[in-house]
C-alpha cells in the first residue's frame, strides 16, 4: 500500500495512483509515452502542439486503447484549430488539459465547464496568482532547472512562492528525477512533481536511440540556455551545432527561420493563411517582436530532426540540467515504481527521526 502522504490532492483532482505528471514535449510525449505513464499510475500527457487534428485524434484514440486511466492533451491556446481541438477532447473524455502557455480565460471556462480538468504551466508567482484567479484547478511551476523555454528562477525559489500565493494544488517541476525530489517538493508544499527529461529517458519514449545516448552523456554543465533557438530562453543540450548557433546573429538566424517555416509547412500540411494567422496570434498573446516571431518557426524543424529522425548534427535537443544524473533506461512502470519506493524510504527514515 502507498504511503498516504504520497496520496496529494493531485491524485484526488485527476484520478491518478500517485503524484507523477510527465510533461507534453513536442514529438516526444505521443500516445506510446502517455498511456505507459497512465498504466504505471502516473499523469501521462500527449503534447499536441506538433500535431495537426488528425495527429491529436489519432493519439488520443490510441492512448484509450492502451489504458483505461485518465490521461491530458497539452494545448497551445493560440493554435488556430484551438476550438476544434477543445471539443475534440470534449467529445474524447480526456480528463486533463495542459498548457504550455497563459490559456486564457475563456478557453479554460469553456473546458473546465465540459468537465476537463486544467492545468497550466507556470513560470513567475504573477502568473500562477492570474490563472488561479481565471478557474485553473492546478498549476505546474516550471523552474529554470528545466528543459525547453524556461524562466530565470530556480524551482527551490519559485516552488515555496507560488504555494504560498493559490489555494490551488501545485505540481513543481524543473530538477526532478528520484524519490528524494518527490518528498522535498512535498515538504516545500507541493502536491507532485512533473518530468520532462527523466520520462523522455525511458524506454517507453520514442525518441531515438543515438540521441538517447547522447542524453545519457551528458553532465549537468552540458546545457545552455539561448534565445537563438526561436527567440526565447530555452535551455537545450549543448551540442556542436548548438556552439554554432550561439555564435550567429540575426543576420543569419532570421534566413534560417524563415527556410524552416517552409520546410514545417511542406511537412505539416498546414495552410499559409493557418501559419500566419497562429504566428500573429503568438506575436500579440505573448509579446513578441516580428523577428522573435520568425525565429519561432525554427523550433518545430529542428526539435523534428533531432527527436523523430535522430539527426546528431543539425536537431535542437531540449534538456533540463537534470539529464547530467541520469544514467539508465528503464520503463516508465520501472521507473515511477522506483520513485515511490525511494520516496517511501525517505518517508519512513524521517519518520524514524522525529
Amino acid at each position: 500500500m502507498t504511503h498516504p502522504a504520497l496520496r496529494t490532492p493531485l491524485c484526488s483532482l485527476v484520478g491518478i495512483e500517485v503524484p507523477i505528471v510527465q510533461t507534453g514535449m513536442g514529438y516526444v510525449a505521443g500516445a506510446s509515452l502517455a498511456a505507459a505513464t497512465a498504466n504505471a499510475g502516473g499523469l501521462g500527457i500527449i503534447a499536441s502542439a506538433t500535431m495537426d487534428l488528425r495527429q491529436l485524434a489519432d493519439a488520443i484514440a490510441r492512448v484509450k486503447e492502451r489504458t483505461m486511466r485518465p490521461f491530458g492533451v497539452n494545448l497551445r491556446s493560440d493554435a488556430p484549430d484551438i476550438e476544434e481541438r477543445a471539443e475534440l477532447m470534449v467529445k474524447q473524455g480526456v480528463r486533463v488539459a495542459s498548457f504550455a502557455m497563459a490559456p486564457g480565460e475563456k478557453l479554460m471556462k469553456r473546458l473546465k465547464d465540459a468537465g476537463l480538468v486544467c492545468i497550466p504551466s507556470i513560470g513567475a508567482r504573477r502568473h500562477a496568482e492570474k490563472v488561479a484567479a481565471w478557474g485553473a484547478d492546478a498549476v505546474i511551476v516550471q523552474g529554470a532547472e528545466a528543459g525547453g523555454h524556461v524562466g530565470e528562477v530556480a524551482t527551490t525559489v519559485l516552488l515555496p512562492q507560488v504555494v504560498d500565493a493559490v489555494d490551488i494544488p501545485v505540481v513543481a517541476a524543473g530538477g526532478f528525477f528520484d524519490g528524494r525530489g518527490l518528498v522535498a517538493a512535498l515538504a516545500y508544499g507541493a502536491a507532485g512533481i512533473a518530468m520532462g527529461t527523466r520520462f523522455l529517458l525511458t524506454s517507453d519514449s520514442p525518441v531515438p536511440d543515438a540521441i538517447k545516448a547522447l542524453y545519457l552523456k551528458a553532465g549537468v554543465t552540458d546545457t545552455v540556455v539561448t534565445t537563438r533557438v526561436d527567440g526565447w530562453a530555452h535551455r537545450v543540450l549543448r551540442t556542436p551545432f548548438i556552439e554554432r548557433l550561439l555564435r550567429t546573429g540575426a543576420l543569419t538566424s532570421l534566413p534560417r527561420a524563415l527556410a524552416n517555416a517552409v520546410r514545417f509547412q511542406r511537412m505539416s500540411g498546414a495552410r499559409w493563411s493557418d501559419l500566419f494567422r497562429e504566428a500573429l496570434a503568438m506575436r500579440r498573446n505573448q509579446e513578441l517582436s516580428w523577428s522573435q516571431t520568425l525565429m519561432a518557426a525554427n523550433t518545430p524543424m529542428l526539435l523534428h530532426a533531432s527527436m523523430v529522425k535522430g539527426d546528431l548534427r543539425s536537431g535542437v535537443m531540449a534538456g533540463g540540467q537534470v539529464t547530467g544524473v541520469i544514467d539508465d533506461l528503464p520503463s516508465c512502470q520501472e521507473l515511477i515504481a522506483r520513485i515511490v519506493r525511494e520516496a517511501e524510504s525517505v518517508l519512513a527514515r524521517l519518520e524514524v527521526r522525529a
